[in-house]
């Protein structure tokens, strides 16, 4: 389910935009910015992973997200956790607590964020 980093950076336009043409996706992403050609690739490779579906309007494709930006950040967290934390979110935590050196206050809203999800 992880997208390589263009892939990605492909779907954060979608994301931001919603609905789009290949050319209205370029100008968001990151610079060195793809060519037209290279763009239309990778939008038809994310819509054959099933990411993104278009609508034909004349003879152009407008192109829109099938996966939501959260749906896609659960299941990438998920391949972190499994993948570098054993699955354990407590693990991930505490790694994240200890290598950015995470405030008495930043620690609270962490545990302010997950009381208020269980509720």
């Amino acid at each position: 389910m992880k997208l390589a980093k263009r892939e990605e950076q492909i779907m954060h336009a979608f994301w931001d935009l919603g609905k789009a043409f290949i050319r209205d996706i370029i100008p968001l992403l990151p610079d060195p910015k793809p060519h037209y050609n290279t763009a239309a690739t990778m939008v038809k490779i994310l819509e054959e992973k099933g990411y993104l579906a278009h609508e034909t309007l004349g003879n152009m494709n407008y192109y829109y997200p099938i996966i939501s930006r959260e749906e896609y950040q659960k299941h990438a967290m998920k391949d972190i956790v499994s993948q570098y934390f054993d699955n354990s979110y407590p693990r991930m935590l505490a790694f994240f607590a200890k290598e950015q050196n995470l405030t008495e206050e930043e620690l609270k809203e962490v545990l302010e964020i997950i009381q208020s999800k269980k509720q």
